[in-house]
């Protein structure tokens, strides 16, 4: 019996592209020539994944901001001062703020497939993030003007067209990233949180047909930061069956870093 592989997550960014970095924020490169940089590591993890026989490659998110901050990439309606993220060695993360409305995507991750197909005609897979997280820029104490209620909307509606925008641009697979989902069971032990996050991506995924949706994943992990996580101590038995309401047609559940893989896999398989 075969077991489907595809790439899951980023690719370290090669030394060369690290360092033209820095020459761009210290004003010494231009855009332009940081672009070429860019390229030139998409074109080689590519080929690098084509090289190991991988049936779905990808460009290791060598060109994006961040997995999970990407569409905020120029706009002017967020501030730095978000939710703070722990993780277990006691360093943090911070998410950044929604300040006003209307809700819109700066960058979109078709662009991504776009570019990635000038490198190869194989697969490809291209990372999205969800609509849960993103969920998470709403600040509690509300936005004057612009509810709940009308962020949700405006966020569904993005999502769904970072979605639709992969698939249009040939992506064989659109895979959501879902870290939050294990998280969230830490911050809520109730799971009314995860039930909010699962109601919400399903909003979304609702936009597709069920053959787009087998073309739609859901990849979940501890959070993995610095060399530590922000849920590993969270047992998969509290993120499942939950996860699997997702209407989604793939599932990309992180082992690696499990204390107990085949306690996990008899989890997976009770609730498949």
């Amino acid at each position: 019996m075969s077991i489907p592989t595809e790439s899951i997550g980023s690719i370290p960014r090669p030394p060369q592209l690290l360092e033209a970095l820095r020459e761009f924020r210290a004003g010494r490169i231009s855009q332009q020539r940081l672009d070429a940089y860019y390229d030139e590591a998409v074109r080689d993890t590519l080929q690098r994944f084509a090289d190991t026989g991988s049936p779905v490659i990808s460009d290791g998110e060598q060109t994006k901001s961040s997995f999970a901050t990407y569409p905020l990439q120029g706009l002017n309606n967020i501030a730095e001062d978000g939710i703070v993220i722990p993780f277990a060695d006691d360093h943090t993360r911070q998410l950044p703020r929604l300040t006003a409305g209307p809700f819109r995507y700066g960058v979109y991750a078709g662009a991504f497939v776009q570019a990635a197909k000038r490198y190869t005609t194989r697969p490809l897979k291209q990372a999205v993030i969800s609509a849960s997280a993103l969920s998470l820029l709403y600040p509690p104490e509300g936005i004057v003007g612009y509810s709940r209620e009308a962020f949700i909307d405006d966020l569904v509606k993005e999502t769904v067209a970072d979605i639709r925008g992969c698939l249009d641009q040939g992506a064989h697979h659109v895979q959501i990233d879902f870290t939050e989902g294990r998280l969230s069971v830490k911050l809520d032990p109730s799971k009314q949180l995860l039930r909010q996050f699962i109601d919400l991506n399903n909003r979304v995924l609702a936009h597709f047909t069920p053959e787009q949706r087998q073309r739609i994943g859901v990849h979940t992990c501890p959070g993995g930061d610095h060399d530590s996580t922000h849920s590993a101590d969270v047992d998969y038995a509290n993120l499942l069956p939950s996860l699997f309401q997702l209407e989604a047609g793939n599932f990309y559940m992180q082992m690696a870093s499990e204390k107990d893989p085949e306690h996990v896999l008899a989890i997976i398989k009770d609730n498949l």
